[in-house]
């Protein structure tokens, strides 16, 4: 998308720091953080929502998600962390392409 921060971000056009990348997906430190460590993990292929997936775009998050674990210890949480998938305007999505916010390194609060 041409306006798309995260994919201006994907393809190097706005640095960020990666502290994870693979052929899929790049996790960058989150400019807003919500927790005192907040990371999110953007898929290198843009799609904003998740109704928008197809199989191609659901073996991208299949691999997200199969990935987080795996960065635990490098990413310092392995106490636990949240997993947040915001969608669409009422569900507080901000940037229109899909995300997965990891949130860590303290006790988070109840919602």
């Amino acid at each position: 998308m041409e306006n798309c921060i995260f994919c201006k971000i994907v393809a190097g056009e706005i640095p960020s720091p990666r502290l994870y990348e693979d052929e899929y997906m790049i996790v960058i430190r989150d400019i807003e953080p919500k927790a005192k460590l907040h990371y999110l993990c953007l898929p290198k292929t843009h799609f904003a929502l998740l109704s928008e997936m197809d199989a191609a775009r659901a073996e991208i998050v299949k691999h997200i998600f199969a990935t987080i674990p795996t960065l635990e210890e490098k990413l310092g949480l392995q106490d636990g962390y949240r997993v947040i998938i915001n969608q669409g305007e009422n569900g507080g999505q901000t940037v229109h392409h899909l995300h997965v916010h990891l949130l860590g390194g303290e006790k988070l609060s109840d919602f």
